[in-house]
């Protein structure tokens, strides 16, 4: 069999694990294209089949090294491939799983920057109006003053909705009208691995909410079939991750001057700020969908380095400013 031949049916497997992935794990399109650019060049720069010698994989994470790719980029890139010849060994495409054999590189730790309570409550005060202008890049084309006013509506609703509840963008984009419990103040979420999940919504993203609700039926003919995504583009089409990221930036650009802020930014205040205020760790744990409490426990380490900062600053015997950790 040649090399060629070999390689295709590598190719074969990967395309077969990205359909796993889709209908099993319900990953996103970002993750899937990311998966397969992933494997498809470690098949093709190594000149790798599926049954391989784990030095193999050690060579090709040694160049990614001398090319000066990040440790977490080599780290995720050797958990694609762990992940893929996983799935290679259940399905009898694959002998055994080389890449477990590998060890990955030593990441530091970092601890995710999280604005405060108060920061926080001034940027989503601000007049999602004043944002729209900003925004205007992640919608091409022209928009009219009514259209502008359900943007701006839909704009606030999707920083509410992420603060307010913890969700993943990949989850606020997957939300459709059958998901929302108005009555409740819930939402239904299909996260990681379709596990299905319950997230309460505060007032703000009710009163939110029930105002685009209103402009989104006035721009768009009446209210909206069940069974249709809740956040849509001035078009009438749904919007996607990479678009709620653009419109979360923009707003972090005008509200704060911060271009670095992001939905997940949100999504570690809501787990930060819950944790400040006494609740529950395994609650938190739930809200979020992590299926590990350790994953959920990093909010931890942020809310006792933020205790300790306060404190060196405000203690008026305080020591010198003590280091992060």
């Amino acid at each position: 069999m040649s090399s060629q031949t070999r390689r295709s049916q590598a190719l074969l497997a990967v395309d077969e694990f990205l359909r796993f992935l889709k209908s099993e794990r319900n990953c996103s399109e970002h993750t899937l294209r990311n998966y397969r650019s992933d494997l498809e060049k470690f098949f093709a720069t190594s000149e790798a089949t599926i049954d391989i010698d784990f030095r193999r994989i050690r060579e090709y994470l040694s160049k990614l090294h001398l090319n000066h790719h990040q440790p977490s980029t080599v780290a995720r890139k050797l958990a694609v491939l762990r992940s893929f010849y996983k799935f290679a060994c259940r399905e009898g495409l694959a002998k055994d799983n080389p890449a477990k054999l590998v060890s990955s590189p030593k990441l530091p730790q970092r601890l995710p920057s999280v604005l405060s309570t108060e920061e926080m409550n001034a940027l989503l005060d601000k007049s999602p109006q004043s944002s729209r202008r900003g925004a205007r890049a992640a919608e091409p084309g022209g928009t009219s003053a009514p259209q502008e006013a359900f943007l701006a509506a839909r704009d606030q609703l999707i920083m509410e909705m992420l603060y307010s509840s913890g969700l993943r963008v990949s989850e606020l984009v997957g939300l459709t009208l059958d998901h929302i419990d108005q009555a409740q103040q819930l939402v239904r979420v299909l996260g990681k691995g379709r596990k299905e999940r319950l997230v309460p919504y505060g007032s703000k993203a009710r009163i939110a909410l029930e105002k685009y609700l209103r402009l989104r039926a006035d721009s768009f003919g009446g209210a909206a079939a069940h069974g249709t995504a809740l956040l849509m583009n001035h078009r009438g089409g749904a919007l996607t991750v990479r678009s709620v990221g653009r419109i979360v930036k923009q707003i972090g650009v005008r509200g704060r001057g911060d271009s670095s802020l992001h939905p997940h930014s949100l999504r570690h205040a809501f787990a930060t700020h819950l944790l400040s205020e006494g609740a529950d760790l395994r609650a938190i744990q739930e809200m979020l969908g992590h299926a590990s409490l350790s994953t959920t426990q990093k909010y931890t380490k942020v809310s006792v380095q933020q205790l300790m900062e306060v404190y060196d600053k405000s203690h008026p015997r305080a020591k010198e400013p003590r280091p992060r950790t």
